[in-house]
Parts: structure tokens; C-alpha cells; sequence
């Protein structure tokens, strides 16, 4: 799959899932402090709309751990001209967008920081269903926070149709605005193995481990796609997902900059056969 269909396919699936999902109101909105933490409307009836689906549990949630292993297969089986320092670059500048915009910078990722600018609140679900309002370090800290672990926490009068026994919860940000962090991952992902494809097609002919690794790749650029319209058909709102696909743009469009440079800057070398 060459870098411009890929481009037209996550596209396509993101635009045609979101528009049936404001059609046929089959979304579920995971900034509502109300219903995020409830199943799926759809989720006994539409198999993808329940989060326990083995491919989110499995795929989406790891998704930049299948689409870094199934890089570095490929790259590590190729030729040493296709093995080059212009594609681990881009590989290594998209893992970083990645940390910077769901893990860290500086303290909180990007994301949460947008949640917040956006109005959004650190929000803990409670078992009857009434959210309490906490200080945003809780949802920082990515810790669960109970009657037990934080009473200091539980002193106004919404505590008192609260268990002791509860286990408790770990809160979350919401009432922003929650890029969608799945189409975020899913696009960049998409993009990114499809353009480092590239190179194994000028080769004349494939190692066997090389074969292995393209067809791994392909494979999962098809489960990307998959995931990729099942997200944009049932969760997030509709903004939320169109944000996710231009962060995810983006991020591909940044990794560009380095590779491009040492690009610029190194002979190239026919491809020969592996």
C-alpha cells in the first residue's frame, strides 16, 4: 500500500464511519461524565461498540507497540540500502510525537492538557452514578482514588451513598474537548507503515524473514484500517474523532522533517535484492 492510498483509505474510513455515526446516532460521547463510564448503548447488540472486543483490548490499546514491532521487523530483515538512518529517523520522531501527545511533556501529555484549556474537569465515577469533581493532579497521577486510599477526598455529602468497601475508581478528564486518541494512534499508524512499505517493493526479490515481516505489516494495516472505521462508528463525538485524524496527520508530517534532512544530506544508493 504506497503512502497516498493509505492517506485516501484512512480518509475515506474516517469521514464515511463519522457521518454514519451522526446518522444513525450510534456514537457514544466519551467526554460526558455521565455516560463514559457506562457500556456502550450498542454494546449487546453491536459487537465493536463493546470496549471488551478482543481487538481493542488487545490491538488498539498496544497499538503503537504492534506498529513499532511490525516496523522494526521489517526494517531489520531488509538490505542494507533499505535499512537506512531516513526511515529509523521517522520511526523514532513519530514514537516521540506519540509520547509527547498521550504520555508526557513536561509533566501531563498534550492531550490532557488540550482536555483541560478546553473546559474539562478531573472527574471520578462513582458507583451510583454521581460524578465528584476532584483537582486535576488526581487525573495526572493516573492512580486509583477510593474512600480508603483518599478519604480527605470523600468529606462532602455526595460521600455518604458511597461504600466504604468501594474499591475505587481511577478518574478521568472530561466535559472538554477529548481528542480522540485511537484515530490520533490509528492515522499516524496507518501512514507511517505504509510509507516505511515503501522500500521492500524496490527490492527484486525478498528474504524469506523479509517476506514474513511485509505481509506482517500489511496485515496489520489492515486491522488498523478496521479499528479505525469501529472507532470513528462508535465512540467519541464527531469533532473529537476529526481531531484525532489531523493530530495523527500531523504528527506523520512532522516525522518528515529529520528524515528528510539526513535525506538531504546522504548519497543515495540503488536498493539491491535481498
Amino acid at each position: 500500500m504506497s503512502t497516498r492510498l493509505a492517506f485516501y483509505s484512512v480518509s475515506a474510513v474516517v469521514l464515511i464511519g463519522t457521518t454514519y455515526s451522526v446518522l444513525y446516532n450510534t456514537y457514544l460521547d466519551t467526554s460526558n461524565p455521565l455516560l463514559t463510564h457506562l457500556p456502550h448503548p450498542l454494546g449487546k447488540t453491536h459487537y465493536w461498540a463493546n470496549k471488551a472486543n478482543p481487538m481493542n483490548v488487545y490491538f488498539i490499546k498496544q497499538a503503537w507497540g504492534w506498529t513499532s514491532a511490525a516496523f522494526l521487523f521489517a526494517w531489520a530483515t531488509g538490505t542494507p540500502s533499505t535499512r537506512t538512518a531516513v526511515r529509523l529517523t521517522r520511526w523514532l520522531t513519530a514514537t516521540a510525537t506519540w509520547l509527547i501527545f498521550t504520555a508526557w511533556f513536561f509533566g501531563p501529555a498534550l492531550i490532557e492538557r488540550i482536555v483541560l484549556a478546553s473546559g474539562g474537569e478531573c472527574v471520578l465515577a462513582t458507583p451510583s452514578g454521581d460524578p465528584i469533581s476532584l483537582p486535576a493532579e488526581y487525573c495526572h497521577a493516573h492512580t486509583i482514588v477510593s474512600p480508603a486510599t483518599h478519604p480527605n477526598l470523600f468529606t462532602s455529602s455526595s460521600s455518604l451513598v458511597l461504600s466504604p468497601d468501594w474499591a475505587g475508581a481511577r478518574p478521568r478528564l472530561r466535559k472538554g474537548h477529548d481528542v480522540s486518541g485511537h484515530i490520533f494512534l490509528l492515522t499516524l499508524s496507518i501512514l507511517l507503515l505504509a510509507q516505511q512499505l515503501g522500500p521492500s517493493f524496490t527490492l527484486t526479490r525478498w528474504s524469506t524473514p523479509h517476506t514474513a515481516a511485509v505481509w506482517f505489516n500489511m496485515a496489520l494495516l489492515g486491522i488498523w484500517l478496521f479499528a479505525s472505521g469501529t472507532t470513528s462508528i462508535y465512540f467519541h463525538s464527531p469533532g473529537e474523532k476529526i481531531s484525532g485524524y489531523l493530530l495523527g496527520l500531523a504528527c506523520f508530517l512532522l516525522a518528515q522533517v529529520p528524515g528528510n534532512m539526513i535525506s538531504a544530506m546522504t548519497p543515495h544508493e540503488k536498493p539491491h535484492s535481498s
